[in-house]
């Protein structure tokens, strides 16, 4: 039993690998792991302190003790036995693709991530590229929602932009969980986003099982108090007004509510506008044609970004006018269907996209733009001051959010302009200002905003106007 064994060296490197593998995974890596998840405990702890709306668990729970949960859910075992029969396959495969649609759709929350990186990150684009006004955050409607309720940020959809914005200024609020479209499935973003909390989702060839899974995830985090940020519209404006809203995921939400629960969702409707979409021409194109695909050329991207960095080391960029945020006047899910004569899913989704529509502040350049375009394209100074200000008047009667200039429309107006016809889209010949030919898409793309909502009726949200020459509020 003592005597000696002689082996190969290779065997006993083998031997000695296979123990420190062993004593690695049993004993080093838990002690490990321990460690980190108590000072990630302890980080979170001190972090919640600021924020308005703690981090809840459920949120930072391990992401495979979180797919674990979801396709064990009863509603999703028997989707599984539904899927099972209707396919013809065995169960175990039937369970094994649920948990594939788990795995794909649960994120990987990290909170170093979220508030060390993204935060930082989002708020040196957003202010690197435009100057950023917030409208509405110190409403009164804001700080009355119950601390208890579940908040859901329903919003427009006008740029890709809209996640880097919305992340920073509701920083101070809560971490926000996307839902994401399966455009951002490529590396490295896969990685990036799902460490932001956010979830993906397919918009495309979706079975009944994966439409189960993701609906019983979407509510589990509704019902563990998560923060939840929707684009109703499911997409990108095509012609830069709001439009209607697929009801997917509010449909999940309201499935999913329990009228007798002591735990309330709570909508709240935020608006965006840009003084420049970074990508308005694909989308007027894709608009153009009929089509919602919109092919990411690396090549172009890449020229676009290297094209800033090169302006800003010579001090040669100019900021992309204004972006804008606003909130618009929340919505008791609860109240809403105890106390609305038609109340549904459909109902719903109409109101809040009315609220949103009611919240979308006016700028500079969509003033402009809606000015000329009321003119028919082509116009003098004195039709187009006479415009703007018939618009700014129809806009104060329906209460619109304005970040205008607040001496004269003149201020504003001259300064779309110039921003206009630095682009290429209009043109200035002595007293004549005049669309360029080809650019009257790109026209009506930036008008449609300041148009749909004087054309719009009274709106929801608070009466008000921040104007540009207030200093920003700070979301550090």
């Amino acid at each position: 039993m003592f005597e000696p064994v002689e082996l190969p060296f290779w065997t006993l490197l083998l031997i000695l690998g296979f123990a420190a593998v062993t004593f690695a995974s049993h004993f080093l890596f838990p002690s490990v792991r321990w460690f980190f998840r108590r000072r990630m405990e302890r980080a979170i702890a001190r972090l919640n302190t600021r924020l308005e709306r703690p981090i809840e668990p459920f949120k930072i729970m391990r992401r495979e003790d979180q797919v674990t949960r979801l396709v064990y859910d009863p509603l999703v075992m028997e989707a599984v036995r539904n899927h099972a029969r209707d396919e013809g396959v065995p169960p175990n495969v039937a369970f094994e693709k649920a948990r594939s649609y788990a795995r794909e759709i649960v994120p990987g929350f990290s909170t170093a991530t979220y508030f060390g990186f993204a935060i930082k990150l989002a708020q040196r684009l957003s202010q690197g590229l435009y100057k950023v006004r917030l409208g509405g955050a110190d409403s009164a409607h804001l700080g009355r929602i119950d601390p208890q309720a579940s908040v859901v940020f329903v919003m427009n959809h006008r740029s890709n932009m809209d996640y880097v914005l919305i992340t920073w200024l509701a920083s101070k609020h809560s971490a926000l969980s996307y839902a994401v479209g399966e455009w951002a499935r490529v590396w490295p973003l896969k990685a990036l986003i799902r460490a932001m909390g956010a979830y993906f989702i397919r918009r495309r060839y979706s079975s009944p099982l994966y439409r189960a899974v993701l609906a019983r995830y979407v509510q589990m985090s509704i019902q563990q108090g998560t923060t939840q940020a929707i684009f109703p519209e499911g997409g990108l404006s095509l012609n830069g007004a709001v439009g209607p809203a697929r009801k997917g995921l509010l449909h999940y939400i309201v499935r999913g509510f329990n009228l007798n629960a002591a735990q309330d969702v709570v909508f709240v409707p935020v608006a965006l506008n840009y003084d420049r979409v970074l990508e308005d021409r694909v989308l007027i194109s894709a608009g153009l044609q009929g089509i919602r695909r919109f092919p990411v050329r690396v090549r172009v991207v890449l020229g676009f970004t290297l094209r800033i960095l090169w302006r800003k080391l010579w001090g040669r960029f100019t900021p992309f006018g204004y972006a804008a945020v606003c909130y618009g006047a929340p919505l008791s899910l609860r109240k809403f269907l105890t106390e609305a004569a038609d109340a549904s899913t459909e109902t719903l989704a109409e109101a809040l996209m009315e609220r949103i529509r009611a919240a979308v502040p006016i700028l500079p350049v969509p003033l402009a733009a809606a000015a000329l375009a009321r003119c028919g394209g082509r116009a003098s100074n004195v039709e187009l001051a006479r415009a703007a200000a018939g618009l700014r008047e129809t806009l104060a009667q329906r209460q619109a959010w304005m970040h205008l200039a607040p001496d004269t429309s003149d201020d504003a107006l001259q300064a779309g302009l110039d921003a206009l016809a630095l682009r290429g889209i209009i043109r200035r010949s002595g007293d004549l200002v005049e669309t360029l030919p080809g650019e009257e898409s790109v026209l009506g793309f930036y008008a449609a905003s300041a148009l749909q909502r004087c054309d719009s009726g009274h709106g929801i949200a608070e009466p008000g106007r921040f104007d540009l020459d207030e200093p920003e509020k700070s979301q550090n």
